[in-house]
């Protein structure tokens, strides 16, 4: 496999990116062009070309004599996530059984039992299950859709990362068990049995979740979003 390189632009997008996700930066924190400059040892241009991507992408905003600001995070941004995951997901798994060859078939096989070995280690397996989705995805030859997903996959990440790190692992088990009745659904080529099983994953998924939010009072607001 060819190795692939990143152009500066890229490379410090895909850091700064990085760092979000995994929390090194406050919600609501004010990200500084010069010190994000001197921390990563380069000029101001490709911090700010990163920090535009990442405004498009949600993670920051703009304000007027403020500059860059990590946008805020709350538990109920779950609702909006696993909305968009279900509907993306849809989208590309209806299109993936109808266009996936056999060798893709046996590929998502292999990930999902590979995914078995990691089972105690549940950072590696949620790089592993993203990996998957995103995989499925590229089955389906929907670009924009794929594009999609990645972006709505990263969201899960930090707001994971944020709310529920300590309580995602016990949701892997079921998860394998899951993954494992959505490729007994591709295998059947019917649509309609995949995305039966690709929404029950993703309810199962937001419930389990809910149940941990709503013990510790992290959800704020029902799920309609309204006070």
């Amino acid at each position: 496999m060819r190795p692939v390189f990143k152009s500066k632009n890229e490379a410090v997008y895909d850091m700064l990116r990085q760092s979000i996700i995994e929390g090194e930066y406050e919600p609501g924190s004010r990200l500084v062009i010069d010190d994000l400059a001197e921390s990563l040892g380069v000029s101001q241009i490709p911090i700010r070309e990163a920090l535009r991507q990442l405004e498009a992408d949600g993670f920051i905003t703009f304000e007027p004599y403020v500059g860059a600001t990590l946008t805020e995070i709350n538990a109920n941004f779950i609702f909006e996530i696993f909305a968009l995951l279900e509907s993306l997901e849809v989208i590309c798994s209806r299109a993936a059984c109808r266009c996936m060859s056999e060798r893709e078939m046996d590929n998502l096989a292999e990930i999902i039992t590979n995914m078995d070995k990691n089972l105690e280690n549940p950072e590696q397996w949620s790089q592993e299950n993203k990996q998957l989705h995103l995989f499925v995805c590229e089955c389906s030859k929907n670009v924009l859709t794929t594009k999609m997903t990645h972006k709505v996959l990263d969201h899960w990440d930090r707001l994971r990362l944020h709310y529920l790190k300590d309580v995602f692992g016990y949701r892997i088990g079921d998860a394998q068990r899951e993954h494992k009745q959505i490729l007994a659904a591709f295998r059947s080529r019917n649509p309609d049995t995949v995305e039966k099983a690709v929404r029950e994953h993703n309810q199962n998924a937001l419930q389990s979740y809910l149940q941990h939010l709503q013990s510790k009072g992290q959800i704020l607001t029902s799920e309609d979003g309204c006070p």
